[in-house]
């Protein structure tokens, strides 16, 4: 696959402007505002990661950006294109790999690709429906019914759709959601080779240790409000929070602590405290250890994960 060209703009895969979308009173429920002005800009050639908890606003943002959702207010430009002004280009720059399994039974992986390329307007000369049944691992299965295939084959052939015109940008919705860690291996393992080629990767995940692991840069939402956005680096510096872990030999007595240290024993004897850095030095831990007559025979330090920050922002109190 030849690697995706610039976007016509800053650099930016992605713009979007107070994104606002409201859906319509249903029975006895009120409106429900699912966006309130968010604004988002995604490097082009990143893989960038959309978190948030459920009812947060991801899947209404990714099906705005596919064209299936009408916003209610707001400017969205992909890769360089107002999707009011050019909705066709700006909907051929990308390709999404939904959570649900949207394939038609009676249709094989190979037919099934070159359905969607047809839909995509895609010639046939130009179609790579062998290449990316290889990609993906459905070379075998190419001439099988769909409702033959395991639940992890058809979400192989869901990438592969999401591919089909070649796009500058790739959304995967929760695409590791109840499968195997031999699908996700191959999942990330192609992904990583089409970032590496130039494409864009859009990641939402409920799983928060592959977001950590795959995105250089994050955007947390909640309630439809953008709570941050910045490199995977910096987010993980947001929590305030480190455990010290220190083998004191047979000693099981806890020493005094500053304030705002929490300690305990774990299983194994060695003595776990937690503590913000900001206003508690890891010396000062150290040195109470020392006062006490206690042996340091071992130290280690768990700085926090993606999980820590996320609860942290997503804690909030919901408004009355």
């Amino acid at each position: 696959m030849p690697a995706p060209q610039e976007p016509n703009g800053a650099g930016n895969a992605i713009e979007i402007s107070g994104l606002t979308k409201t859906y319509a009173a249903s029975g006895q429920a009120a409106p429900k505002q699912a966006l309130k002005g968010l604004d988002l800009a995604i490097p082009a050639g990143s893989v960038f990661g959309l978190l948030g908890p459920n009812g947060a606003g991801k899947s209404t943002t990714i099906n705005i950006l596919a064209g299936l959702v009408r916003k209610s207010a707001g400017k969205v430009t992909i890769w360089g294109f107002d999707q009011d002004v050019n909705p066709r280009q700006s909907r051929a720059a990308i390709g999404v790999m939904p959570q649900e399994l949207n394939i038609d039974p009676f249709l094989s992986p190979r037919a099934s690709l070159e359905v969607q390329a047809g839909l995509y307007g895609v010639p046939r000369r130009e179609r790579w429906t062998d290449e990316l049944l290889e990609l993906v691992g459905l070379t075998d299965q190419a001439e099988s019914y769909a409702r033959h295939l395991s639940g992890g084959m058809k979400r192989r052939l869901l990438l592969a759709k999401a591919l089909v015109h070649r796009p500058q940008i790739l959304v995967l919705d929760e695409p590791t959601a109840g499968v195997d860690i031999q699908l996700r291996e191959m999942l990330w393992r192609n992904v990583r080779r089409l970032n590496e080629q130039g494409m864009t990767i859009i990641l939402t995940t409920h799983y928060l240790e592959e977001a950590e692991q795959m995105c250089d840069r994050i955007a947390i939402i909640d309630r439809g409000e953008l709570l941050l956005c910045e490199d995977t680096a910096a987010l993980l510096c947001r929590a305030d929070s480190k455990t010290l872990v220190v083998d004191t030999g047979p000693a099981r007595a806890i020493p005094a602590l500053p304030q705002g240290v929490q300690a305990q024993r774990r299983a194994d004897g060695r003595l776990a405290m937690s503590y913000p850095p900001s206003r508690v030095p890891t010396d000062a831990l150290i040195d109470a250890i020392r006062a006490e007559g206690l042996a340091i025979r071992d130290v280690a330090v768990e700085a926090p994960d993606l999980e820590d920050v996320f609860v942290q922002l997503t804690s909030r109190p919901a408004p009355r």
